[in-house]
């Protein structure tokens, strides 16, 4: 086992792994941004390396000055979180290159599974169900569009190394495919830096259904169920819940099934996430493998009882996973809001600025996952999302009305936050009655 780690991260998840760290005894060292000087992760770790200045580029993006942190501490690992250099994989690669343990999957596999149509095409191999799309990576207008009349509209325009939402169009009719297709790439090449891009069929009002996978270095794979991440607002997860209460059992096992085949096809190591589009009818397509731990990934944790973070740390230390799959059951129902600082009646622009008072919601059941206190700066160089509220309870009527009680209890002041928005959602007839798709916010709070 690893005795000092570094976290490549901010906000509440480099908390996150910091907690798991000192649970496993591992010293912990915490990057930080020089407006990040005061921020909880640093205070929580047990060393600390300032890296650059706010500009991500000049710090949490920083190959170099992070793994210079890591020497000049001799820190053995190195966690990269979710976002920033999490699916980067250079990164992993240096970090090979300069002695440092990666933790999540192999060079070769990030970059295997980033991108997107090579990752489809694995699956296709694999007999795992895809969505029809190009089987190549596409570049220009002219070829883009040949494709697109292949396939039939409507078709989704995608950045083949993209992620979060951004760098992704539907495109309707032919009439408009040329406008939107520039509108994706340029903002693919403006968010990840490559212009590579990819097509697809449109599937109309699906479920976004993703499955939890954390496999080992001695061939073992689990599933830790399936997390319905349907509520989405412009690609961006606002609500998460596990299980998926609309799945048949047979379908379930299915889909279980194909993400376990899909991480044993490509030899997966680490946490990882298999996501699927499924329709009405009961099909399930393979959307795209998230190879790191993901945001969500609380709501997998309350109804199973496993650690996914301290599951990471040991793989990457050369150690099998803690549990067989017959010792994974999933009990109740869990839920997890994403409280970000914007403003919903401004279109959701940000709001950074200095949280005045903060008041967390607690009680059996209730996780929060944070990195605000009372005088913490939001600040606007980095993601807005904030807090992340979790419930657990024996079903979804129960986690809904404790998930309300919580966000009721939610006190913050100084910013404006989504908080009542998520509170509308949560007391809206279909969503209380699980007809959700991922057009649910589009139809409903336009």
């Amino acid at each position: 086992m690893f005795q000092k780690l570094l976290i490549a991260n901010r906000g509440e998840i480099a908390v996150r792994i910091i907690r798991a760290c000192h649970e496993m005894g591992i010293l912990t060292v915490a990057v930080f941004s020089e407006p990040d000087r005061e921020a909880l992760h640093v205070k929580m770790a047990d060393e600390a390396v300032c890296i650059g200045s706010a500009a991500a580029k000049d710090s949490y993006l920083n190959m170099d000055r992070i793994l210079n942190a890591a020497l000049i501490t001799n820190a053995q690992a190195i966690h990269p979180g979710f976002g920033f250099l999490s699916e980067n994989d250079q990164f992993a690669e240096k970090c090979q290159d300069w002695g440092v343990v990666f933790v999540g999957p192999s060079s070769e596999l990030i970059r295997k599974m980033g991108n997107k149509s090579v990752a489809k095409e694995t699956m296709r191999q694999a007999g795992i169900p895809v969505i029809e799309g190009s089987k190549e990576p596409v570049f220009d207008n002219k070829e883009a569009l040949r494709q697109a009349e292949k396939i039939g509209f409507p078709v989704m325009v995608k950045a083949a190394f993209g992620g979060g939402g951004k760098g992704m169009r539907i495109v309707s009719e032919k009439s408009e495919f040329e406008s939107l297709f520039r509108l994706a790439q340029q903002e693919a090449v403006r968010s990840f830096g490559d212009s590579t891009m990819y097509l697809e069929k449109y599937i109309q009002n699906p479920r976004h259904v993703e499955v939890q996978i954390v496999a080992d270095s001695f061939g073992n794979v689990i599933c830790l169920g399936e997390r319905d991440c349907s509520v989405q607002r412009r690609h961006q997860k606002m609500i998460e819940e596990s299980p998926c209460t609309v799945l048949e059992d047979e379908t379930r096992l299915r889909l279980h099934e194909a993400a376990v085949e899909a991480a044993k096809a490509v030899g997966y190591e680490s946490a990882g996430t298999v996501e699927f589009l499924c329709d009405s009818d009961g099909n399930f397509y393979f959307m795209e493998m998230n190879t790191r731990i993901q945001v969500e990934h609380p709501v997998s944790e309350a109804v199973t009882g496993v650690d996914l973070i301290r599951e990471q740390i040991r793989v990457a230390s050369g150690l099998p996973l803690s549990k067989r799959q017959e010792e994974v059951f999933v009990r109740g129902h869990a839920i997890e809001c994403r409280i970000n600082a914007e403003d919903p009646q401004q279109n959701f622009s940000p709001c950074p600025g200095k949280v005045e008072y903060l008041h967390i919601p607690g009680g059996k059941g209730v996780r929060v996952d944070t990195a605000m206190e009372s005088g913490s700066e939001i600040l606007p160089y980095y993601d807005s999302m904030i807090v992340k509220i979790i419930v657990h309870e024996q079903n979804r009527e129960l986690a809904l009305q404790k998930m309300r009680c919580a966000l009721k209890e939610f006190q913050i002041r100084g910013v404006r936050t989504n908080r009542d928005f998520l509170e509308k959602i949560l007391n809206e007839p279909d969503f209380c009655e699980g007809k959700v798709t991922t057009g649910y916010l589009e139809k409903h709070f336009n």
